[in-house]
C-alpha cells in the first residue's frame, strides 16, 4: 500500500537551549521513520537539507512506516528515533495507545498553516488525496454517482483493497453529500458495491497497480491516489468529491529531551512555504502552508491536493470514526469480499 498505511510543554521547553551554544554538539543527528519512496526524497530536498544545513544537524530516515515498528520501539524503550510519519487514522491509534507525545507548538513556532494541520499529536505535512480518475478517451464521469453508473460509463474499474477508501465513495454514489457522510452508512455503500461488483475487476493494494492497469487496458476507471495520476496524458481526472488527507510527524513516546527540541526545528522548516515548494518539485502532493500556490506553478495547481482550487472540492476523511468503527467494518469487509 505504502502511502499512510496517527510530555507537556513544561518537559519540552527546557529542551530547546540544548540546540544553543556549546550544548549545540550533543546533537549530532536524529531519526525519523517515514514512508519512503518520492515522499522520502521530498522530505530530503525539502526540509532535512535546510534543516541540516542551518543546523549541522543530520537527519537519517527509515521506512516503513507500520505501526506494528512504532509499537516495537516505544515497548523496548529506545530512544534513538524521534519522529515517525503517520497517516490520518494511524494517528488516532498511536494516541490511544500512548505511542507518541503531544506537540509542543510553541516550541515549533511554525509559519501560517492550515487548522486540521495542526494537530495536538502531530504535524500535518503533506496532503494527499484519493479521487477518481479514468484511461484517456473513456467517457468522463462529473461526479460518484456517474462514476459507478457502469451502464452510462461502460468498462472495468479498480477499487482500493480498503474500506476506508472505497466505501465512502460508494455511499457518496447513493446521493449523500459529504458533508452528512459521517456516520458512514456502511450498509448503503456495500449494497452500492454489490451493485458494480461484476464490472470491478481488480481490488487494488498497491498504489502503482491503478495506473499501470489502465495503461494496459485491463481497466478504464480507478479510484486512486492523485500523485499516481496527475500530469499524465493517459488519465483523466477529477478531484470533485475526492477525500483529502494528511499525512502527519509525531513525536515517538519516551524520546530524549534534546532530540524532540531538534525535531521541532525541523518541523519548523517544515512549515517554510517555500521548503513546501521545493518538496513538492519531488512529488506532487503538498504542504500545509495557506501561502503556498504563489510559489507552485500556475499552469500545475490543477494537480496540488491543497491548492486553492482543489481544497475546496474535497471532503477530509473522518480519522475519529474509523479509530471507533474500523475493527468492526473491517469483519464486514471480509466477508463481502469472500463472497465476491
Amino acid at each position: 500500500m505504502k502511502r499512510r498505511t496517527f510530555v507537556g510543554a513544561a518537559a519540552a521547553l527546557p529542551a530547546v537551549s540544548l540546540l544553543s551554544g556549546t550544548a549545540r554538539a550533543q546533537v549530532k543527528e536524529i531519526r525519523m521513520i517515514e514512508s519512503g519512496g518520492k515522499s522520502g526524497e521530498s522530505i530530503e530536498v525539502g526540509y532535512i537539507e535546510p534543516f541540516t544545513k542551518k543546523t549541522g544537524i543530520k537527519v537519517i530516515r527509515e521506512s516503513p512506516n507500520s505501526l506494528g515498528k512504532l509499537r516495537a520501539l516505544v515497548e523496548s524503550g529506545q530512544t534513538s528515533t524521534v519522529l515517525m510519519e503517520l497517516g490520518s487514522g494511524t494517528l488516532v491509534q498511536a494516541k490511544n495507545l500512548k505511542l507518541i507525545e503531544p506537540i509542543d507548538w510553541a516550541a515549533v513556532n511554525p509559519a501560517p498553516m492550515f487548522p486540521e494541520a495542526r494537530n495536538e499529536y502531530g504535524f500535518g505535512y503533506q496532503y494527499f488525496s484519493t479521487i477518481m480518475a479514468w484511461r484517456a478517451g473513456a467517457k468522463a464521469p462529473k461526479n460518484w454517482a456517474e462514476f459507478f453508473d457502469t451502464k452510462a460509463f461502460p468498462g472495468k474499474r479498480c477499487l482500493p483493497d480498503f474500506p476506508h477508501y472505497s466505501l465512502p465513495f460508494a455511499v457518496m454514489a447513493t446521493g449523500v453529500p459529504a458533508d452528512k457522510l459521517f456516520p458512514l452508512d456502511v450498509d448503503a455503500g456495500f449494497k452500492k458495491l454489490n451493485e458494480i461488483k461484476k464490472d470491478i475487476a481488480v481490488w487494488w493494494k498497491a498504489g502503482a497497480q491503478p495506473p499501470q492497469l489502465m495503461k494496459d487496458n485491463e481497466v478504464q476507471y480507478v479510484i486512486c491516489w492523485s500523485g499516481r495520476v496527475v500530469g499524465d496524458p493517459a488519465f483523466g481526472c477529477n478531484f470533485a468529491g475526492g477525500m483529502a488527507d494528511l499525512s502527519y510527524f509525531s513525536i515517538v513516546k519516551g524520546s530524549k529531551p534534546e532530540d524532540r527540541a531538534a525535531a521541532y526545528k525541523l518541523m519548523y522548516e517544515m512549515s517554510l512555504p517555500a521548503n513546501q515548494a521545493k518538496a513538492a518539485t519531488v512529488v506532487s502532493y503538498t504542504g500545509p502552508s495557506p501561502e503556498l500556490d504563489a510559489l507552485l506553478p500556475k499552469d500545475k495547481l490543477s494537480e496540488f491536493p491543497s491548492s486553492k482550487q482543489n481544497k475546496a472540492v474535497q471532503w477530509f476523511q473522518n480519522a475519529e470514526w474509523w479509530a471507533a468503527n474500523g475493527e468492526a467494518v473491517n469483519k464486514k469487509w471480509e466477508a463481502f469480499k469472500l463472497g465476491l
